[in-house]
C-alpha cells in the first residue's frame, strides 16, 4: 500500500486568481438578457458627466448556472445582514421612478 500524504481529494477544483484579475472591476450597473440558452450579464460602471457606460465585463452562463449563482446570492446577502444589518433600497416613492441610471440625470424636468 502506498503511502499518501496528500490529503486532498483527487479530483478537487484548484481555482487560479492572476493578480490582474483580482483587482477586480467596480460596477454599479449590471444588464441582463436572455435566450432560450444563455443568460448575458454585461456590468458598466455609471458615472455623473460620463455620457458613455462602456460594458467592462460580460458573463454568459447557461440557466441551471444563473439559477445557481442567484441562489448564491440571496443566501450571502442573507448572511452579510445577518452580520451588519439590513441593506436599505431607496423607497420608490422617495426616489421617483426607477431608471437605468444610478445617478441623476442633471436635467430640471420642471415646466415653467
Amino acid at each position: 500500500m502506498a503511502d499518501n500524504n496528500n490529503n486532498q481529494p483527487e479530483n478537487q477544483l484548484q481555482i487560479e486568481l492572476s493578480p490582474e484579475v483580482a483587482k477586480g472591476v467596480y460596477a454599479n450597473l449590471a444588464i441582463i438578457t436572455h435566450s432560450s440558452s444563455d443568460f448575458i450579464l454585461d456590468f458598466c460602471t455609471v458615472l455623473p458627466g460620463m455620457p458613455k457606460s462602456p460594458v467592462s465585463s460580460r458573463i454568459v452562463m447557461a440557466p441551471e448556472h444563473a439559477k445557481r449563482l442567484l441562489q448564491a446570492l440571496q443566501g450571502n446577502v442573507m448572511k452579510y445582514e445577518q452580520e451588519f444589518g439590513k441593506i436599505k433600497l431607496p423607497e420608490e416613492a422617495q426616489q421617483g421612478p426607477r431608471t437605468i441610471a444610478p445617478f441623476g440625470t442633471g436635467v430640471n424636468n420642471k415646466e415653467n
